[in-house]
């Protein structure tokens, strides 16, 4: 056994002194879906409800290691990555400062400041992430303390690599392919190297949100590149720019083993995970499982382990979840409907309807012209197809629509 190895398994044992490892579960509802053997690796259900805390300790574990004396750690997160660290401070008994932007919800700021018990100080600056990791690494160098990276650190990825070692253990043979999620990369850099020295004959799919393709982008560039946007709805991995120390590691892959997964169409597989298996998953979370539709052929009679990296999802956030799950499924959409202002226009409008389709939004807006109103109107249905039956008829009768569930500049403004 390598080095790399070696050391994955060292930090696996030490683990234990702060938990039990994740749990491994076949998952039958998958498997029986796409005929294979389909393990959940339950990330979701570490003690701080994702892996990062894995990488945290380690980091922290190693620098306590090297310098006793040192007994402050900084970092900068709004999220897993936060409460991993809180959580460790507790461990270590050592002081936190750790610096999250004015918008985090309470609700992470509150669980951050669980975890850490009184071990740590919580600093709201910032009202993008930037200018939080600014402030926080300014902080650090005045106050001596040690930053703790949330990926791009040799000790984190180290830290992370504790996940494959415990499925290779778990299932007791080496899976044909292993789904990882990718953010910055340190899961990723951690779990393939380490498989990969000891499991040379296991495959890799790599995903990524589609609004934060950065690994996507290093691999076609051979280096690391910063996007120019990244859509923050998968926050556990809407990274920018994937880490310097975790491409290294991760220079061997090619574009073929990267997939992008839309952030709708994530929303759908949180969707059904809660409601047929009573999974709760982060976006993040979400994402090894979302593209087995993609790879059903390809993984047939195999084993696959997905990662399920992790399960901060705030409850708050389920409508849009619902919403954007319907409108990827084409069961919702919303129209703007010019309705002619006469007696028994809305009656008629409203006979077009099928038995299958609801009105979830009506909204009149200004008055566009003296003979006509415009509505806002929001519809959902069973299926797909009956909003082709709905429009066909809106046309026979010559009424005057837009759709504008894909118009996002529309959306922003009336949905």
């Amino acid at each position: 056994m390598g080095g790399f190895a070696e050391a994955a398994h060292n930090t696996t044992g030490a683990l234990r002194d702060l938990f039990d490892a994740t749990p491994l579960q076949r998952n039958d509802h998958l498997s029986a879906r796409y005929g294979a053997e389909i393990w959940l690796k339950r990330e979701d259900l570490s003690p701080v409800r994702s892996y990062k805390l894995r990488g945290a300790f380690n980091a922290m574990r190693k620098v306590r290691a090297d310098n006793p004396a040192q007994d402050h750690f900084v970092c900068a997160s709004a999220g897993n990555h936060a409460q991993g660290v809180a959580y460790a401070c507790r461990h270590f008994g050592v002081k936190g400062t750790i610096f999250m932007p004015v918008t985090t919800p309470q609700q992470k700021i509150d669980k951050t400041r669980t975890f850490g018990a009184g071990n740590i100080e919580i600093v709201l600056t910032g009202d993008y992430f930037d200018q939080t990791l600014t402030a926080s690494k300014e902080f650090c160098a005045q106050a001596g303390a040690h930053f703790l990276a949330p990926f791009d650190d040799a000790d984190v990825i180290e830290g992370q690599a504790s996940v494959g070692v415990e499925l290779l253990e778990q299932l007791g043979h080496a899976p044909d392919l292993v789904i990882l999620p990718v953010g910055g990369g340190g899961l990723a850099a951690g779990v393939t190297g380490y498989l990969r020295e000891v499991a040379p004959q296991t495959a890799f799919r790599f995903v990524e949100p589609m609004g934060g393709a950065s690994l996507t982008e290093a691999v076609r560039a051979g280096h690391p590149v910063t996007l120019e946007a990244v859509n923050s709805f998968v926050d556990g991995a809407a990274v920018a720019r994937i880490g310097t120390l975790t491409f290294a590691r991760l220079d061997w892959v090619r574009p073929e083993q990267v997939l992008l997964a839309p952030e709708d169409r994530i929303c759908g597989t949180m969707i059904e995970m809660l409601n047929v298996e009573g999974i709760v998953l982060e976006p993040a979370g979400a994402l090894a499982l979302d593209v087995l539709p993609q790879l059903a052929e390809e993984i047939r009679g195999k084993t696959v382990v997905c990662i399920t990296s992790g399960g901060n999802f705030d409850f708050e956030r389920l409508p849009e979840v619902k919403e954007r799950a319907q409108r990827f499924a084409g069961l919702k959409k919303y129209f703007i409907l010019r309705m002619p202002q006469r007696p028994g226009a809305l009656r008629e409008f409203l006979q077009m309807l099928g038995p299958d389709d609801d009105i979830a939004r009506f909204e009149y807006l200004k008055r566009s012209a003296r003979n006509f109103g415009s509505v806002l109107i929001g519809i959902e249905t069973k299926q797909a197809g009956n909003f082709r039956d709905l429009t066909d008829k809106l046309d026979t009768a010559g009424f005057s629509y837009r759709d504008i569930t894909e118009d996002t500049i529309l959306a922003e403004f009336l949905i």
